[in-house]
């Protein structure tokens, strides 16, 4: 089992930006999405394995999103014991792929290996996104 955290506020993959160079079209991520797998990266590097995963492999996200500043001291406390979840957007698959994406050539051969995943998205006073992987093989 690898298990690392990546503190810090979650940024969710984004959309592909699209620009034109010589005729053809070039498809790139967003800056903020760029440099965040780049954080990603730097925090599994620590914990990856002596040769990279080659089986199927099971992944467990958990993201701790920072609560707004918007809630009462009641609604704080019942964010960070779990009561209360976020529903806004961005969706969990979109911080699912940022982070698939990172951790491809760092912990495993490619993203398709991954098989099993359990994503959930929670509030806390420490944002960072919990990430655990298990070879299945």
């Amino acid at each position: 089992m690898i298990h690392f955290t990546v503190y810090g506020e979650p940024v969710a993959q984004g959309r592909p930006k699209f620009s034109t160079a010589g005729g053809f079209v070039k498809a790139y991520d967003p800056a903020k999405s760029r440099n965040y797998k780049d954080y990603v990266r730097l925090a599994a590097a620590e914990h990856a394995p002596a040769s990279l995963l080659e089986g199927p492999i099971g992944m467990m996200l958990t993201i701790y999103r920072s609560m707004p500043k918007s809630f009462s001291k009641r609604k704080a406390s019942a964010a960070e014991a779990g009561e209360l979840r976020p529903t806004t957007k961005p969706d969990v698959d979109n911080y699912l792929k940022g982070v698939k994406d990172a951790l491809k050539g760092v912990i495993w051969k490619d993203d398709s290996q991954v098989v099993e995943v359990f994503v959930q998205k929670r509030y806390s006073s420490r944002p960072r996104i919990e990430v655990k992987i298990k070879d299945l093989s």
